[in-house]
């Protein structure tokens, strides 16, 4: 889309710029097409665990759907925030906020099995790990040594591999389903293969717009397919209210340590993942690097983006990478064209109906989805994994770090006996693999002996160098 009809390559490098409405709008809508089904999909997992989801029968039920409308609606405040900005808060730029997958290993422990009433908890949380992640813009250039490729890809790995099962959990039927014959029926399946085909074809096959939203046009066919079945219950909408504005304090908020420290530890990653957006849109989009003041600026309006969703009962928010590869492609770096893109998602979320919609997809379409997008992320710290220098010491490391925090997360039941704060957030596997990776990285020395891991490492020392030379 980056022709003479939309601007000059000059002007399309300008984040003041803005195309005429003709190509501003479709090219918003567009960025809203690129993340919307990863937006709602946090809501849907966390609802899911705490009893109140798809399948669940839960009185509770419309609780989920409120939470779909405030993840949209924060998403668009929270992208106001970067595209607009207030005094030092935001970045000036096109980065779209949306709701982060980062944070669900730490919510679902906290509200697994616990009902709606578990909420608060998050709420409570969110509100701290937000204006934390805000206070992060003074200092974060000075924090980056913390984290280099080596750390954030474990991160971003674990994440990945800690979201995966959920994924073919909801392909299968979704957790109320175990047990019972329906689990894992060939309809099921199906459904989830129907999206992933459709997904997998249009990415690799299609060009431009197709291509940009193939998850959400796989979910359409999976949908499709689904109601031809009989598979989809359309109640919902029809008792969904036209309009309702948002209900500040809706699920309360209730203040945990467990709560506080997980989303605080997770803001600091999240952090430092938005310094990697902002450089990649002005990378991508203006051929040059970021400044100080805006990358301060989107760390302020990352955090209060995440404040506001404990306020108003949507979870934390983050800049999205895939709306940064969009900018990369279309060429089109106006802050304009996202601000429509935010103005859309604000009107989805006062409008019920749009998260009754969302709510009616049957469990099995959404798992294929999800199988998709869960496996990306763990592609994604794979991704950033390369760029590590594998010398020995970098694989001991990884090799700690990796077991502990990956061990501790498929046998719980170790740690049985620590207390529950403590127990929620070692069970996480995020936070002990991120916590034991950076500190052997600070105080390890930079080399070892040649022989130091051959007696543990069966012949696969590791001979990778990576892209980059460093430890």
């Amino acid at each position: 889309m980056s022709n003479s009809s939309t601007g000059t390559p000059e002007q399309l490098r300008d984040p003041n710029y803005m195309p005429p409405l003709t190509k501003a709008i479709p090219l918003g809508i567009q960025h809203v097409l690129a993340m919307f089904v990863a937006n709602v999909t946090p809501a849907i997992i966390v609802c899911g665990a705490a009893g109140f989801g798809f399948g669940s029968n839960s009185p509770d039920f419309p609780q989920m759907i409120y939470m779909i409308q405030m993840c949209m609606f924060v998403a668009g405040v929270a992208t106001l925030f970067q595209t607009i900005g207030i005094g030092p808060v935001g970045a000036r730029l096109p980065i779209v906020q949306g709701t982060s997958f980062a944070f669900i290993p730490i919510m679902v422990p906290l509200v697994a099995g616990k009902g709606v009433d578990a909420i608060a908890v998050l709420m409570g949380g969110i509100l701290v790990g937000g204006l934390f992640h805000a206070v992060l813009g003074l200092f974060i250039g000075r924090l980056r040594f913390a984290l280099p490729p080596l750390v954030t890809g474990l991160v971003v790995t674990m994440i990945g591999l800690a979201l995966v099962r959920v994924g073919i959990q909801y392909a299968a039927g979704g957790v109320p389903a175990i047990g019972t014959p329906a689990y894992g029926s060939g309809t099921s399946w199906l459904m989830a293969a129907t999206v992933i085909f459709v997904t997998l074809g249009l990415k690799f096959f299609a060009r431009g717009m197709l291509s940009v939203s193939a998850v959400l046009l796989g979910l359409l066919a999976g949908y499709a397919l689904a109601f031809a079945l009989g598979q989809v219950n359309l109640g919902n909408i029809g008792r969904a209210a036209n309009f309702a504005f948002p209900n500040p304090l809706h699920f309360g908020l209730e203040f945990t340590m467990a709560s506080i420290i997980g989303f605080c530890a997770m803001a600091f990653v999240s952090a430092v993942e938005t310094v990697g957006d902002v450089s990649g849109i002005t990378k991508g989009g203006a051929g040059r690097e970021a400044t100080d003041k805006e990358i301060q600026g989107a760390t302020y309006a990352d955090g209060l983006g995440t404040a506001v969703s404990g306020l108003f009962g949507a979870l934390p928010n983050t800049s999205f990478s895939q709306n940064v590869g969009l900018i990369a492609m279309t060429g089109v770096m106006s802050r304009g064209v996202v601000t429509i893109g935010a103005i859309f998602l604000i009107a989805c979320g006062l409008l019920p109906k749009v998260g009754a919609i969302i709510s009616s997809i049957p469990i099995q379409v959404l798992g294929g989805g999800v199988i998709v997008m869960f496996g990306m992320v763990t592609a994604a710290g794979i991704s950033m994994l390369s760029d590590v220098h594998w010398n020995r010491r970098n694989m001991v490391i990884f090799a700690v770090a990796i077991s502990l925090g990956l061990g501790l997360q498929l046998e719980p039941g170790a740690l049985q006996h620590l207390p529950e704060t403590v127990l929620v957030l070692a069970t996480s596997g995020i936070l002990p693999a991120a916590v034991i990776a950076i500190f052997l990285n600070l105080v390890l020395p930079q080399t070892l002996a040649n022989e130091a891991t051959e007696e543990v490492s069966g012949g696969m020392a590791g001979k990778g160098t990576g892209s980059l030379k460093q430890d």
